[in-house]
């Protein structure tokens, strides 16, 4: 089988022609609906939601975080495809053990790119991969034209506990395409948490409120109006933030209506 790196750096032996393909990151099993390979899938898990016209009827391997390792071995897959983030590290350990497993590791716009072109070139739709990468790169290139302003925002992804995008995070390098930067400065921060204290601390311009993985509501502005009575508090789309397959064709647009 021919042998590959994948984005933790790791030789993965891939076959030439994968057949029977479980994918356990949502924006990563999109992409492969839109490259044209649904006859392939054979996993995914139960939040990998889009396309909404196959997840009824798509087989199930359980959550990202919580895989189940028994359904993956009866499927027998050729291919896993996951992700460094995503999944659990002692899971993945496990099947890679008896299956090969292709890894990506996302930071920026340019991982995107990087991980949305050697998935095509694996899986033989190296064509349709490079088009799709082109046209995110080319709506993203309208996004730079936006000045940077210097304000501040507070990305939350949970609550109860309250918890924030922090840095050297995908969420982070999309709220820079919005000409924000990051209130969260402590270089290692992932995701931390924060107190009500630490949140009026930082004075944000903007709170975004993401509608996954915690579905935030209208009336949880309330909450956080209280502790930062001057910035402006949004509900956005999660997934135009944080997922990172072929989604992102939409994301440059919604941007731009977001921050108009």
């Amino acid at each position: 089988m021919p042998l590959r790196i994948d984005q933790m750096g790791r030789r993965v032996e891939v076959p030439e022609k994968p057949r029977r393909i479980i994918s356990l990151v949502p924006s990563q099993t999109e992409l492969l609906y839109d490259l044209g390979l649904k006859e392939l899938i054979v996993g995914q898990t139960l939040f990998c939601i889009h396309p909404q016209e196959h997840f009824k009827t798509a087989r199930k391997i359980g959550g990202t975080k919580k895989l189940n390792i028994q359904a993956i071995r009866d499927l027998q897959p050729d291919l896993i495809i996951g992700n460094k983030e995503e999944n659990d590290q002692s899971q993945i350990q496990e099947l890679e053990k008896e299956f090969p497993v292709w890894l990506s590791d996302i930071f920026n716009l340019e991982d995107a790119l990087q991980m949305i072109k050697e998935l095509g070139e694996i899986l033989n739709q190296s064509d349709k991969a490079h088009a799709i990468a082109l046209e995110i790169q080319q709506e993203f290139a309208s996004l730079k034209n936006i000045k940077k302003t210097g304000k501040k925002a507070l990305y939350f992804n949970w609550r109860k506990p309250y918890m924030v995008a922090g840095r050297n995070t995908f969420i982070q390098d999309m709220l820079q395409y919005c000409g924000l930067e990051n209130a969260i400065t402590e270089p290692d921060s992932r995701y931390p948490e924060i107190s009500h204290e630490l949140i009026s601390s930082f004075k944000p311009d903007f709170i975004f409120l993401s509608s996954e993985p915690y579905p935030f509501k209208e009336e949880h502005i309330a909450e956080l109006s209280a502790l930062c009575t001057k910035a402006t508090i949004k509900i956005v789309d999660g997934e135009m933030f944080s997922w990172y397959g072929s989604r992102l064709r939409e994301a440059a647009s919604y941007f731009r209506r977001l921050i108009a």
